[in-house]
């Protein structure tokens, strides 16, 4: 009878810790004591993406104690609450020991298609202590952007017993997307800094940073590619080179790089322009750094802001343009586009966002204003000393909010000005509402709904963090910016990517994402607008 009651009691004991843990069941003992087994499992909150030979669904860990050898024998999954199995082309199932990060280098069992309902076979011992196995996932070119994914682990099969581990699931169900840009596609190291705009023709353009030798920024041997869709994102055409300074001066390709692209259309006209800074010379240095760029406008001392166009929809681009004298200030060290979309007034004029060094070499952002469709710009003030990177939104009641990254502190700096940048006033938000972790944001404004009963709302994306580049998320204010509530928060991808989202609308039921992601360098997804809003 005691031996009985010690048995109940290492039951009940036993039961407690696995609830205390968030598991579910526990394999069965058998008479000698056996092992005893934990099992959980989670949903990773990241997208799966188009075009990557592995995509993570699910991390299941086993806890193992020492008692006696355990073999797992098979692992069954179900895929319900997946839109449509057939998005898959295979699954595999990869155990990476003690190592809760996902690595295909020890598979189990065969890639099987997709069912609703799949078994992998195993034979495979645990060792004492944490084992981790991944669920993944190939999808097929033709999956749909606007399907989800969903993968449980149903049942663990062992030697002592049957298995049935718990689940979280942060992010929910894994919206698919596309891995846009990867790193050595068409044999470049890194693709970064994307801006993404859309077209009079509804035509999606995604420019970026073609850094073709290794991950550094300027100066080195970088280009400027597009990415183009012709249909709302769903297929992308091969990359164009738009601009390319070649070996100018008698200098190597890796002292004349292009960087920081930005991009604005023009709905009016249907010509789009194309901005990024050269550096020509200064090896080893950077533009934003001591005398990467220099006050005045010579080429080789100054960093130039240049700029190309297309008349056709972004099919052709002219050759690069030199803007530096119109636009910079002798005395500035630096004038650069901010890499991200700018935007089109009620009017016309063409507002795009900028950036630069002043004359004591501290960073500001501003705006440049076209009223003539792109023959002529005007710089404006600059809003913030210690910003730079930044983008503008039109606001209700007519002025234009500069969202900015700021050097002072992991808060964005919001300034706004009713005179297109001549002068400015802070925000009510103004580095106290939208974290930062010192990294490049997007604002978009969106208007909705019938005519005679319009709204709008802005959207702000970025790594939500003061710690590091993760956890890209959207945001919603349906009051121009005074407001974000957490109930509207988006999260896209959990993980660490470099961040640098770039929002556009694609079409009147949803808006497109560029960012720099944890699972590709480049990843787009598109997003209902209906779920931003009734979240």
């Amino acid at each position: 009878m005691n031996r009985l009651r010690l048995q109940v009691f290492r039951w009940i004991a036993w039961l407690s810790l696995a609830f205390v843990l968030g598991t579910g069941l526990v394999a069965a003992p058998d008479a000698a004591g056996a092992k005893h087994l934990i099992g959980s499992s989670r949903r990773p909150a990241h997208p799966v993406l188009i075009r990557n030979e592995h995509n993570p669904l699910l991390r299941v860990t086993i806890q193992a104690d020492a008692s006696q050898e355990v073999r797992v024998n098979e692992m069954s999954f179900t895929l319900e609450g997946t839109d449509d199995p057939a998005d898959i082309e295979s699954l595999s199932l990869f155990y990476t020991q003690d190592k809760e990060e996902f690595a295909a280098t020890q598979a189990v069992g065969e890639p099987v298609p997709p069912k609703v309902r799949l078994t992998f076979r195993a034979a495979l011992n645990l060792k004492e202590g944490k084992n981790v196995f991944w669920l993944s996932a190939k999808l097929k070119t033709s999956a749909d952007l606007s399907h989800r994914v969903a993968a449980a682990c149903s049942s663990i099969e062992t030697t002592a017993g049957r298995l049935i581990p718990s689940l979280s699931a942060p992010g929910g169900r894994q919206r698919i997307g596309i891995a846009l840009r990867k790193h050595e596609d068409d044999g470049v190291h890194t693709y970064r800094i994307p801006a993404l705009a859309t077209t009079a023709k509804g035509t999606l353009l995604c420019v970026y940073d073609m850094r073709r030798r290794k991950g550094r920024d300027l100066q080195e041997d970088i280009d400027i590619g597009l990415s183009r869709s012709a249909d709302t994102g769903r297929t992308w055409e091969p990359v164009r080179v738009i601009m390319d300074m070649g070996e100018f001066g008698g200098l190597p390709q890796e002292q004349n790089g292009c960087s920081d692209p930005g991009i604005i259309a023009d709905w009016q006209t249907g010509e789009i322009f194309c901005f990024a800074v050269w550096m020509n010379g200064k090896p080893g240095k950077h533009q934003w750094n001591a005398d990467g760029s220099e006050p005045g406008f010579e080429i080789g001392k100054s960093a130039q802001f240049m700029m190309v166009r297309s008349r056709d929809d972004g099919r052709t681009w002219s050759q690069p343009e030199n803007l530096t004298r119109q636009l910079k200030r002798t005395e500035w060290w630096l004038l650069a586009p901010s890499p991200q979309q700018g935007i089109q007034l009620p009017d016309g004029a063409l507002v795009m966002p900028v950036q630069g060094r002043d004359e004591q070499g501290v960073p500001f952002a501003t705006l440049m204003t076209s009223h003539d469709h792109g023959a002529n710009w005007t710089i404006g003030a600059p809003a913030f000393s210690g910003g730079n990177e930044c983008q503008a939104a039109h606001l209700g009641d007519g002025s234009i909010m500069l969202n900015m990254r700021n050097d002072h502190d992991r808060f964005r700096a919001v300034f706004v000005t009713r005179d297109l940048g001549r002068t400015w006033e802070p925000h009510e938000t103004n580095r106290k509402a939208l974290i930062e972790p010192n990294c490049n944001g997007s604002l978009l404004r969106v208007d909705y709904g019938p005519p005679r009963e319009r709204r709008h709302v802005l959207l702000f994306g970025n790594p939500h963090s003061q710690t590091s580049r993760t956890h890209q998320t959207i945001q919603v204010s349906f009051d121009d910016g005074r407001t974000w509530p957490e109930s509207k928060h988006l999260l896209l991808d959990e993980g660490r990517g470099a961040g640098y989202p770039s929002l556009t609308r694609i079409d009147a039921d949803h808006v497109g994402i560029v960012y720099e992601g944890s699972r590709a360098h480049l990843v787009f997804l598109k997003i209902p607008l209906d779920e931003l809003l009734k979240r």
